[in-house]
């Protein structure tokens, strides 16, 4: 199991580095109103393979290393942050961003004008960053902080 807490620690550089590409190209689209490109196109779908690769390792982590298990008692999980934020938060948190992140590349894909698909990308990737970064158990948030990679522990 400790195998594939690492490959989940690493994919999310993956989720990260797409996402601030897709970021950066809906960005530049918007502003300098320039046509739809096959780049673009091509970062938000990495951007949502990464999201759907962690997301089916972070289920296989949330089934196998008994965080399910845990919403039994879900009172008692609810009054330890650590329980509280595996449990509930950072599974919720992710699962919406990955919504975002799947209805955002359907829309781009429906929408008729290059500055249409330019400002979609901005609202639904950007919106699937900021639910990511405030996920993600990074290093120094009190009781939940990870390190950065995994086997540096």
């Amino acid at each position: 199991m400790q195998a594939i807490t690492i490959l989940h620690s690493l994919i999310r550089w993956a989720v990260l580095l797409f996402g601030v590409w897709t970021l950066i190209n809906a960005l530049t689209g918007v502003f300098t109103k320039r046509n739809y490109s096959a780049g673009d196109n091509k970062s938000n779908l990495f951007f949502m393979i990464s999201c759907d690769i962690q997301l089916l390792i972070g289920l296989i982590l949330y089934f196998s290393n008994g965080w399910f298990d845990r919403l039994k008692h879900l009172g008692e999980n609810m009054k330890d942050p650590t329980s509280r934020f595996f449990t509930m938060e950072h599974m919720s948190m992710m699962l919406l961003a990955w919504i975002l992140v799947h209805i955002g590349r359907s829309s781009v894909k429906r929408a008729t004008t290059d500055a249409a698909k330019h400002k979609r990308m901005l609202i639904f990737f950007g919106l699937a960053i900021v639910l990511i970064l405030a996920a993600i158990p990074w290093p120094g948030r009190e009781a939940i902080g990870r390190p950065l990679l995994k086997w540096f522990n």
